[in-house]
């Protein structure tokens, strides 16, 4: 076949070309490659794949362009972190004015029986090194899983209350804050995860410098409140937390103890075993609050001695189940209404008082000082009582051995 016939041949081809529908297509459009946009986008299951395609790189490039605020870069510099509660005015605050901070989150969500309560993450990154870890979530009431873990250490002695009664407290590495019983209701007692919803920060680290920074700790103390009032808008709870700087209390420092005044609390006698010796300082909560705390000797963070009384009764439900079943030496006290128990390196009771559910802890980093652990408990429970209107409360222990 010569060239001629085969020219005629494709011509006769293209001219028989037509579209899914049966039409003739022009030849013009004919000799376009089959992936000009022309020729695809007379194909409506071709059109589609367009659109799907389009759609997913403009979603991608505007998902990455959602955080570009926080890199200085991008059109998005309203968008907002931590499911919406802060603007980058309030992230550059937490971050001593830098705005070059980046934010990452998990959705708040809840399962689908409502009994774990809702939980979501937020994380702020400086590239200088510094983070921010906000966390939505149920306090667990099982003692040794979260709710022991963040009583470690958002409990701590360096913490001081936010005031007003709010269920909350802050220090320059941790804050926290119930959400209002009156938003998203009161957990109920049969519910063995009943704690109250808490928002919390931490700073990625513990400091237990006897001295507090007022300033980082009024910034955490700010901010958790707007977290909190944005989840609760979220909610369709009406009110608003006021801004808790101002009637907050000063920062605990070093006590100096009396000899018969152990953790400040008086006819309460320090045993030979925890006299400093050169170790870390006495650490007492102050000011009026849900929690006194008592922190002793404190080494990388922990305690070797902590002394605390729980007030509130919505945190009090977190020792519950442990004041049941945390050991075999059971404590009583006797017509009155409690129950916990003691061994070498704890001892606890919890009391029905007028107010509801009252937690009293002792306890040692190890159990080499069970003696002092038995010695501590009844006297701690009797003094605390009295202080707080629960007593008079004289707790009984088994016989030791």
């Amino acid at each position: 076949m010569n060239d001629s016939e085969n020219n005629e041949n494709n011509e006769n081809n293209e001219s028989d070309e037509a579209n899914e529908n049966g039409a003739r297509v022009p030849l013009h459009e004919r000799r376009r490659p089959w992936w000009h946009w022309q020729r695809v986008a007379r194909s409506r299951p071709r059109l589609g794949v367009i659109m799907a395609v389009v759609g997913a790189v403009v979603g991608a490039l505007l998902g990455g362009a959602g955080v570009a605020w926080q890199a200085e870069a991008g059109p998005f510099a309203d968008d907002r972190a931590c499911w919406g509660a802060f603007g980058r005015d309030d992230v550059a605050a937490l971050f001593d004015g830098k705005r070059d901070i980046k934010t990452s989150e998990v959705p708040i969500t809840t399962d689908r029986t409502g009994s774990e309560g809702p939980s979501g993450e937020c994380r702020l990154t400086s590239p200088r090194g510094r983070r921010i870890t906000v966390e939505t979530h149920q306090l667990d009431t099982g003692f040794g899983g979260a709710g022991d873990r963040w009583a470690d250490e958002f409990l701590s002695a360096r913490l001081t209350p936010l005031g007003d009664g709010l269920l909350g407290m802050a220090s320059d590495t941790r804050a926290w804050l119930a959400v209002p019983d009156g938003c998203i209701g009161r957990p109920s007692r049969l519910d063995v995860t009943s704690g109250p919803t808490v928002i919390d920060m931490e700073t990625g680290w513990t400091v237990y410098d006897d001295e507090v920074d007022i300033e980082a700790r009024d910034q955490l103390a700010r901010a958790v409140v707007k977290l909190v009032n944005h989840y609760m808008a979220d909610q369709g709870c009406t009110g608003e937390i006021a801004d808790p700087v101002g009637r907050m209390p000063e920062p605990p420092g070093s006590l100096l103890e009396e000899r018969d005044a152990m953790c400040d609390v008086k006819g309460l006698r320090l045993p030979a075993a925890y006299k400093h010796e050169g170790r870390g300082g006495t650490v007492v909560t102050q000011g009026d609050g849900p929690v006194r705390t008592c922190d002793r000797d404190v080494l990388f963070g922990h305690p070797q001695l902590r002394l605390m009384t729980i007030e509130d009764p919505r945190l009090a439900m977190l020792y519950d189940r442990l004041s049941r079943d945390g050991a075999k030496d059971r404590v009583s006290a006797g017509e009155q209404d409690g129950y916990g128990f003691v061994r070498d390196d704890m001892g606890l009771f919890q009391a029905e008082c007028q107010t509801g559910q009252v937690t009293f802890l002792v306890r040692a980093e190890n159990g080499d000082h069970p003696g002092d652990i038995r010695t501590i408990l009844p006297r701690y429970v009797a003094a605390e009582a009295d202080r707080i209107g629960c007593g008079p409360l004289r707790v009984t222990l088994p016989s030791d051995g």
